[in-house]
């Protein structure tokens, strides 16, 4: 009888045993590479299964002529097909560790991500930056990889003219050019104040085919003037209504017939000669004095644009005029650039646009960057 009891015991261990490993799944599961709504979390917050994006540029204290912060991007730990479908965040701290500039981005294709900054970081200075890969899950809950490592670097220096190409920043409270009667305005850019003041700056050497493209606020059809100007170019210095290698670029006050006129004069080598002379159709418009406009003039041998947009470079387009310019190129031998416009033979009222406060001027045959503050 007690031979019979103890098989009958141990039958009955075997099948519990048996159901319990029946209940466990045949392989264990590994966990995915985002898991946005987990209650667990990295030694550090993470509750992203990812790789730390890689630092790539600028790094080791570099300091670029423009801004773009360049990063390897983070893989997952488990499924890597998920990897496509990250974000980044970027972080920009100053010599302080204070945050002073941050930004989501998409990742793209490629093996890296890139982020163009927009604020108006101090130039001249140390900083660090960071990123890391984020992403999202159906319940719109949040998930975040672990940082990068903190790379350093100096913000741009700000102005310069090396050979044929010019930028000044101008919200920076300096300018590389030649100032008259003109204001900084805090973290804005440079006023103009009367329609004898400027911006002069000289180019080493003549840029014969390129652009020039500034953001400008306070210039608007009711500003006083008759045919003044936004900015404009000559050979050397006098007169610039009879100059040899004008560019004027107007936006027409209040003085003028059609107040809000906007049309550009290009002369290519002689002012005494109909054939060199180019003028652009006039059209009027209306301004805001409250907002930015972006204006750029473009020329090569044989053609010459001028483009207004609102906003900035990516902004509506207001003014988009070209023409033919002739087989004479545009090279002064000394290549004067000037926001405004000097005062020539027809007086005050023809010149500088008073009112307007420029900043991030561009001069170059390259295409102009991503600027802050665009």
């Amino acid at each position: 009888m007690q031979h019979k009891k103890a098989v009958a015991c141990a039958s009955a261990v075997l099948l519990a045993l048996a159901v319990a490993c029946s209940k466990n799944p045949e392989t264990p599961l590994s966990p995915s590479s985002a898991e946005p709504g987990t209650t667990s979390a990295g030694p550090n917050g993470e509750t992203l299964k990812a790789s730390a994006p890689t630092p790539e540029s600028p790094v080791n204290g570099a300091q670029p002529d423009t801004l773009v912060l360049s990063a390897g991007k983070s893989t997952g730990s488990f499924n890597k097909g998920l990897d496509g479908e990250y974000s980044y965040e970027f972080q920009i701290m100053n010599a302080g560790n204070t945050l002073v500039c941050a930004s989501f981005v998409p990742g793209g294709s490629g093996s890296s991500v890139t982020w163009t900054p927009t604020c108006n970081l101090e130039l001249d200075a140390n900083h660090t930056w960071r990123v890391r890969a984020v992403t999202q899950n159906p319940g719109g809950q949040m998930a975040n990889g672990p940082w990068s490592s903190t790379a350093s670097f100096k913000s741009p220096l700000g102005g310069y003219i090396r050979g044929d190409e010019l930028f000044d920043p101008l919200y920076n409270g300096k300018t590389v050019g030649n100032a008259i009667n003109a204001t900084f305005v805090a973290n804005q850019g440079i006023r103009l104040n009367g329609h004898d003041s400027r911006v002069t700056y000289q180019l080493p050497v003549t840029l014969q085919a390129g652009e020039m493209s500034v953001m400008v606020i306070g210039a608007d059809e009711g500003n006083p003037g008759d045919k003044t100007k936004i900015m404009s170019m000559q050979e050397g210095g006098g007169d610039i209504t009879t100059n040899d290698y004008r560019m004027t670029a107007e936006l027409r006050g209040n003085q003028y017939p059609l107040p809000g006129a906007v049309q550009f004069r290009l002369i290519t080598g002689d002012a005494g000669e109909e054939d060199s002379i180019f003028d652009s159709a006039r059209i009027q418009l209306s301004f805001s004095s409250s907002k930015w406009y972006f204006w750029q003039f473009t020329w090569r041998t044989g053609r010459a644009d001028l483009v207004v947009r609102e906003d900035g470079p990516r902004g509506r387009v207001i003014y988009n005029q070209g023409r033919g310019t002739g087989t004479h190129p545009y090279r002064p031998e000394q290549h004067v650039i000037h926001l405004g416009a000097p005062v020539g033979r027809a007086g005050p009222q023809d010149a500088t646009m008073p009112g307007g406060t420029y900043k991030n001027l561009w001069v170059s045959s390259r295409p102009r960057p991503a600027f802050a503050g665009e």
